[in-house]
C-alpha cells in the first residue's frame, strides 16, 4: 500500500521539474516568452499550493481513497491536455488544472499513512515520501530529457506530459483494489474564505514576480504585490478570528504554532525556494548556456539523484541514531557540493563538462536527501491524528509555496544577470542558496528530537 500511494504522489512532484529541461523545446515548438515559460513552472505551482489545504480537508470529510482516486484520474486527464495543447496559452491553463488535481491528490497520500500506520512505520513512510519528493524531482530532469531528446514520432517535449496517462492508469486500478478507505472522525468544515484569500494572495504575489521583469516591471505588476501584502494580512486576520469563533480554519493558528510545525515548515519553505531555484536554474545554464541538448541536460543531474536516492536509503537509520546532528551534517555536504559546483562553473566556463559537474552534484545530493528525510518527518510529529489531512496538507503547502516562489523570484534573478554573464547568473542565484543551506544547518538544532530507540520514530522537545 505505502508504495501505490508514493506512486500517486510521484507523478504530481515530478511534473513540476519535468518541464526544466523541456523549456527550450517548448519555447522552440510554441514561440513562448521568457515569462510564459516561468508560468508554465509557476501556474502549476500556484494552483497546487493554493488548493494543497482544501485537498486535505476534502479527503478528512469525504474520505482519502476516494479523493486519491478521483484526483488521480483528473490529474491523468489533465496531463493528456498539457501534451497535445497548441498552443502556450491552452499549455498554461491546463498545467493549472493538472496542479489542482495535484493538490487534491497528494494530501491523501500523508493522511492515509497517518489513519493506518502505527508510529514506527508512519515515521518510516513519511521519511519514504520526504525522499520520494526529492528523487520525483531530480528523476523528472532525467526523465523529462529523455523523453524531449527521444522526439518520438516528431513529439518533441509533448511525452513529458503523456507518460503520465498509462502510468497513473495503473496506479489508479492498482489502488483502487488495495488501498484502504479511512476518512477524519472528526471532519473539519470547509473554509471557503480563508481558501479563497490564501489563493489570491499567492496569485497576487507569483504572477507579478515571473512577469515582471520580461515587462519591465509596469505599474500592474507593483500594484498586485502591494496587494498580495495587503491580501495576507487580511488572511491572517480572517484565519484567526475563524479558530476564535471555534471552526478549524484553512491554516490553523494553533495548528501551526505546534513546535514541530512551528519549526519544521519555517525550514522546508527555506530550503524549497533553494531547490526549486537551483533545478530551474541548472536545467537552463547547462542548455541556454552550454549549448547541450536536453538529454545531456537531463544526464547532467543523474550524480545528484543516484547519490539523493542512495542516501535516502540509510537516512531513516542515520537520524534515528544521530538525529538532528545528522540534518545539520547533510546541510553543511550539500553546502559544500554547491559551492564546488559554483567553483567549477564559474572557473572553467564555458569549457565546462558534465563531469566537472559530477562530484559536486553527488555531494549536494548526498547531502539533501538527509534534509528531505528529516524535515519531513519532524514537521507533523506533534499533528494529532484527526488533523492529518490538514495537517499534510499544510506542509505540502509551504513546500509546494516555496519552490514557485524559488522559480518566480530567484529564477527571474537569473533571467535579467543571465543576458550578460549565465555563469556568473547561476554563481548569484547559487549565492543565495548556499545563505539558505547555511541557515539550516544552524536551525536544524531548533527541530524536535529524535529518539535513539527507533529508527524512524521523531518526538517534539519537552
Amino acid at each position: 500500500m505505502v508504495f501505490v500511494l508514493l506512486a500517486g504522489a510521484f507523478l504530481p512532484i515530478m511534473d513540476f521539474f519535468v518541464t526544466n529541461v523541456a523549456l527550450p523545446s517548448i519555447d522552440t515548438s510554441l514561440h513562448a516568452s521568457a515569462s510564459e515559460l516561468e508560468l508554465v513552472i509557476a501556474g502549476y505551482g500556484v494552483a497546487y499550493a493554493a488548493l494543497l489545504v482544501l485537498g486535505g480537508r476534502l479527503g478528512d470529510r469525504f474520505g482519502h481513497r476516494r479523493l486519491f482516486l478521483g484526483a488521480l484520474l483528473g490529474f491523468v486527464a489533465a496531463s493528456a491536455s498539457c501534451g497535445f495543447a497548441p498552443t502556450v496559452g491552452v499549455l498554461i491553463a491546463a498545467r493549472i488544472v493538472q496542479g489542482a488535481t495535484a493538490a487534491l491528490l497528494v494530501p491523501q497520500v500523508l493522511a492515509t499513512f497517518h489513519h493506518t500506520l502505527d508510529h514506527e512505520r508512519k515515521a518510516r513512510a513519511l521519511a519514504l515520501y520526504g525522499a520520494t519528493s526529492g528523487i520525483a524531482a531530480v528523476v523528472g530532469q532525467l526523465v523529462g530529457g529523455l523523453l524531449v531528446n527521444a522526439d518520438l514520432a516528431g513529439t518533441s517535449w509533448r511525452p513529458i506530459f503523456l507518460v503520465n496517462v498509462p502510468i497513473g492508469l495503473v496506479v489508479l486500478l492498482v489502488a483502487a483494489r488495495i488501498v484502504p478507505s479511512t476518512r477524519s472522525d472528526h471532519p473539519v468544515g470547509i473554509d471557503l474564505p480563508g481558501t479563497c484569500l490564501f489563493a489570491a494572495t499567492l496569485t497576487a504575489l507569483l504572477v507579478p514576480l515571473a512577469e515582471g521583469h520580461s515587462l519591465g516591471w509596469p505599474w500592474w505588476c507593483q500594484a498586485m504585490i502591494a496587494l498580495a501584502v495587503v491580501l495576507g494580512a487580511v488572511t491572517v486576520v480572517v484565519e484567526r478570528h475563524a479558530e476564535h469563533q471555534g471552526r478549524i480554519p484553512l491554516l490553523p493558528p494553533s495548528l501551526l504554532r505546534l513546535p514541530s510545525m512551528a519549526r519544521g515548515l519555517v525550514m522546508v519553505f527555506a530550503f524549497s525556494i533553494g531547490f526549486g531555484a537551483f533545478m530551474f536554474v541548472f536545467a537552463l545554464t547547462v542548455q541556454d548556456g552550454l549549448h547541450r541538448d536536453a538529454l545531456q541536460g537531463g544526464l547532467a543531474i543523474l550524480p545528484m539523484a543516484l547519490l539523493f536516492f542512495l542516501g535516502s536509503v540509510f537516512a531513516p537509520r542515520v537520524i534515528g541514531r544521530f538525529g538532528r546532528a545528522a540534518l545539520s551534517v547533510g546541510a553543511v555536504i550539500q553546502l559544500a557540493g554547491v559551492a564546488a559546483l559554483v567553483w567549477v562553473v564559474v572557473g572553467l566556463w564555458p569549457r565546462v563538462s558534465l563531469w566537472d559537474m559530477a562530484v559536486p552534484l553527488a555531494l549536494a545530493g548526498a547531502g539533501q536527501s538527509m534534509l528531505f528525510a528529516g524535515l519531513f518527518r519532524s514537521v507533523l510529529a506533534d499533528v494529532p491524528t484527526h488533523l492529518g489531512g490538514v495537517g499534510g496538507g499544510v506542509l505540502i503547502t509551504l513546500q509546494q509555496t516555496g519552490l514557485a516562489l524559488g522559480v518566480a523570484t530567484l529564477g527571474t534573478l537569473y533571467l535579467a544577470r543571465a543576458e550578460h554573464s549565465t555563469a556568473h547568473a547561476f554563481a548569484a542565484v547559487e549565492g543565495v542558496q548556499m545563505a539558505i543551506i547555511a541557515l539550516l544547518a544552524v536551525g536544524a538544532a531548533a527541530l524536535p528530537r529524535f529518539t535513539h530507540a527507533s529508527a524512524a520514530a521523531p518526538v517534539a522537545d519537552a
